[in-house]
């Protein structure tokens, strides 16, 4: 893993406190509306005063370089990616009618309007939204004050707008998720979790793809891989899918505000039932599908999916290995997977997963598996992990990557982590370092490996086995325990570092401490029964 996103994480951002404060002023304001609801109230708002402050930037651009007659045409907007905004439209006039009674209905009429004249933004904005949430005026003006100040806070804070809009945007994403809970985890991925998987896919150009996109935080994240690395972002194209309407419009608004263009579909649909990317393959696919859902199809439906072919068609009762095969069918002959599911997955025979599993294994597709802790999620406390999965291990030997045939590596993440709150825990940039440099250092050719190293990209010189963390095992290991792909399976217990103390030594300093706290027990134990005495509760013999 470079340095480079450690160093660009503590460099000009605002503080935690910036955040923290503008989300706190925000949720004052909620009043009688439901968190899963509000999200939607704030993040629209703050998307347009976004793309109003950039169209109304590049307006003035035209008037300065003296081109007043160009300034209501479209195309000298959309040439340089940026939303143009009838007046109706505009923040400017939303912010002079924040304090009338009908203000509500001007938001929503300001939001279809951006969307009509912008094809891009089809499906993306909430539809006659605000004037059915019985906001009360006063809150609502009071909110607009509040996004209002975002340009300034972006200046204060020595940031673009850009950058400060899709921090505030993924910040109060975060938030929401945690507020909602379980609901929350239908449209956000914890950061850490998105970031060690950019950082081990390295998603430098050509196709990505998320089947589950929720609300695009792995589009963001690929992004900022390529930015921090100096790639160019017109190399990479975003593919995604999302079931769930609002959070498919999250997703969009999400891409917009950083000026992403993305084919999320033609609207919110089923991947399962209508792939609305039927003959795309991915060099990158990242995702984070739902946990062990139920009932996904009907006993008939789905049987004879070319998707499945190979392999026998996923159990009713879990979807898990749907998504699996699913992503796997959508890979190109080079591309690789990589994917959150839960630790069932690794090693649950239910209804043939063991079967499927197993010929993933004889197949040679499983490319790495990492156990991650749990309480990293907001839906739930259970612990997850990661796979990673290739159609062909030897595609890329001779092109930076070592020939890894018939070996999987097994990394073991469960004791890494810090917690962040009562009940959440976060990997640690050190912990993503790590847990990266590891993949690399064992899919990497020496030459590139070194290149690497030089480069300050990796802190690993060379991979070795380490015993309670990592191991790279052979297929024939794999089917030696019965295709369960369980990291802990393989890496074995963490040796134990020896101090240089002989064990006479350090067993008679332990029984001397045994048998001071047995003597010291003996005292505490009299003066508990004096006191009773004392109190009334019995009497003491002095035995």
């Amino acid at each position: 893993m470079a340095k480079d996103p450690a160093k660009k994480a503590t460099k000009a951002k605002p503080s935690k406190g910036f955040e923290e404060t503008l989300w706190d002023t925000a949720n004052q304001l909620r009043g009688s509306v439901e968190s899963s609801e509000y999200k939607h109230v704030v993040l629209s708002l703050v998307f347009l005063k976004f793309v109003s402050d950039k169209f109304e930037k590049r307006r003035q651009q035209l008037i300065d370089n003296g081109q007043d007659a160009f300034v209501e045409m479209e195309a000298f907007y959309q040439q340089d990616n940026i939303f143009y905004l009838p007046e109706d439209a505009r923040w400017s006039k939303i912010k002079a009618n924040a304090k009338q009674d009908d203000i509500a209905v001007q938001i929503d009429t300001a939001l279809s309007t951006i969307e009509k004249r912008n094809p891009s933004l089809k499906g993306a904005l909430p539809d006659n939204y605000f004037s059915r949430q019985n906001l009360e005026v006063k809150k609502l003006a009071s909110l607009i004050d509040t996004i209002e100040n975002i340009e300034t806070m972006a200046k204060e804070n020595d940031l673009t707008e850009e950058d400060l809009v899709g921090r505030v945007y993924e910040y109060f994403l975060g938030k929401f998720a945690a507020t909602e809970g379980k609901g929350g985890g239908e449209f956000y991925t914890p950061k850490s979790v998105v970031t060690l998987l950019a950082e081990m896919l390295e998603p430098y150009s050509g196709k990505i793809y998320d089947p589950a996109c929720g609300s695009g935080g792995m589009f963001v994240q690929s992004m900022k891989f390529i930015n921090s690395h100096q790639g160019n972002r017109k190399d990479i194209s975003i593919h995604g899918q999302e079931l769930t309407a609002t959070t498919y419009k999250l997703a969009k608004m999400n891409l917009a505000i950083r000026g992403m263009a993305g084919n999320l579909g033609e609207k919110p649909a089923d991947t399962f039932f209508n792939d609305q990317h039927k003959d795309l393959k991915a060099d990158y696919i990242m995702a984070n599908p739902p946990f062990n859902l139920k009932d996904w199809r009907a006993d008939s439906e789905l049987t004879d999916d070319p998707r499945f072919e190979g392999y026998r068609t996923p159990p009713t009762g879990n979807a898990n290995f749907g998504w699996i095969l699913h992503m796997l069918s959508k890979l190109s002959e080079t591309g690789t997977a990589g994917f959150v599911l839960a630790n069932g997955s690794m090693s649950s025979n239910t209804s043939g997963e063991g079967e499927i599993r197993a010929k993933m294994v004889d197949n040679d597709v499983v490319e790495c598996m990492v156990a991650l802790p749990g309480q990293l999620f907001y839906t739930t406390q259970i612990p997850v992990c990661l796979w990673f999965i290739t159609k062909d291990k030897t595609a890329n030997v001779g092109k930076g990557y070592r020939n890894r045939e018939k070996e999987t590596l097994f990394i073991d993440a469960r004791e890494m982590g810090t917690m962040i709150n009562r009940t959440i825990k976060e990997l640690t940039l050190d912990d993503i370092a790590k847990i990266a440099d590891t993949f690399h250092a064992w899919r990497s050719d020496e030459a590139e490996l070194k290149a690497r190293v030089e480069r300050e990209e990796c802190q690993v010189a060379q991979y070795e086995d380490i015993a309670g963390y990592c191991k790279s095992s052979t297929i024939d290991e794999v089917k030696a325990n019965d295709y369960v792909l369980t990291p802990g399976r393989y890496v074995g217990a963490a040796e134990i570092e020896d101090d240089g103390i002989p064990f006479e030594t350090k067993m008679r300093e332990l029984s001397q401490n045994l048998y001071d706290q047995m003597n010291k027990s003996v005292g505490l134990d009299k003066t508990i029964k004096e006191n009773l005495t004392k109190l009334g509760y019995g009497e003491y013999n002095g035995d």
